[in-house]
């Protein structure tokens, strides 16, 4: 049998793209496969015949009680808060992302699995996301497989309804940044429209200030239009998770990221965050 720690190393990509779908911060998701590191040298695993499954469960068992902390210290809702984005240089992508990104698990999927219950979280995750039979899941949150199989199905639900399914050619979702990018910078607010699905949600999130959310083709446009860092500043073209996205550079330093959802041909989802110190720690 393969050393268990050796074959932990050759988990640790995996791990790590369960605990970032859970979790959607890349800090915690690290904390947590380090948690499970810890506790694979506490334990005798010597019988084990599955070990990424046990190491899987593992994992999913630490993330949910970070997810019941969290819920557990608000004392009302907490606002939106923009999931981490994995941001790449849009040439290659780095070794250490590849298992993140292996999906193109999109932000408007974790923005969606935010809004879920721990519970029902872990449910989709890890059955729908990584096939972890109803009866590991339903033995993690303290339930039934059935009601397991429940939970799962309501998320499944909310993330049909909410979470919009991108173009799957990048080279198309490629021309559509460019064309948003040109139409900002030339203040072009008919082309801005006509790139735009006419429920387009706009999500912008600044340091200290939350997440101002614009829905709305005309209204989104003219917001556009004021992101002057986009059309001032030195822009790089990204991938952020899979997808193309744009990062301005001010001093070179990060100033901000736009990241969008395409649907045929259409931007119908754009989130910017606007947080140099954030988007540091990120890249």
């Amino acid at each position: 049998m393969t050393d268990p720690l050796q074959r932990f190393e050759a988990d640790r990509p995996h791990l790590r793209a369960v605990a970032y779908r859970m979790l959607g911060s890349l800090s915690d998701a690290d904390d947590a496969v380090q948690e499970a590191w810890l506790r694979l040298q506490r334990s005798d695993v010597d019988g084990v015949a599955n070990l990424t499954g046990w190491l899987t469960t593992v994992v999913g068992r630490v993330c949910l009680d970070i997810l019941r902390s969290r819920a557990a210290r608000r004392e009302e809702p907490l606002e939106l808060h923009l999931p981490d984005p994995v941001i790449v240089a849009d040439n290659g992508v780095e070794p250490e992302h590849a298992a993140v990104l292996a999906d193109s698990v999109g932000l408007a999927l974790l923005v969606v699995l935010e809004t879920l219950a721990p519970a029902e979280r872990l449910a989709f995750v890890l059955h729908d996301l990584f096939g972890v039979p109803f009866d590991e899941v339903g033995r993690l949150v303290g339930r039934s497989s059935d009601a397991a199989k429940m939970m799962a199905s309501r998320a499944r639900h909310r993330v049909r309804g909410e979470a919009p399914k991108p173009d799957a050619d990048p080279g198309r979702h490629r021309a559509v940044v460019d064309a948003f990018l040109a139409a900002s910078r030339g203040g072009d607010f008919d082309a801005l429209v006509a790139l735009l699905d006419p429920d387009v949600v706009l999500r912008a999130e600044s340091a200290g200030r939350g997440v101002e959310t614009v829905r709305g083709g005309a209204e989104v446009a003219g917001r556009a239009l004021l992101y002057s860092r986009f059309s001032t500043a030195s822009v790089e073209r990204v991938l952020v998770n899979g997808t193309a996205g744009l990062l301005s550079v001010q001093d070179g330093r990060p100033a901000g990221l736009l990241a969008v959802t395409v649907v045929n041909g259409l931007i119908v989802e754009i989130d910017v965050i606007a947080d140099p110190e954030r988007l540091a720690r990120l890249l």
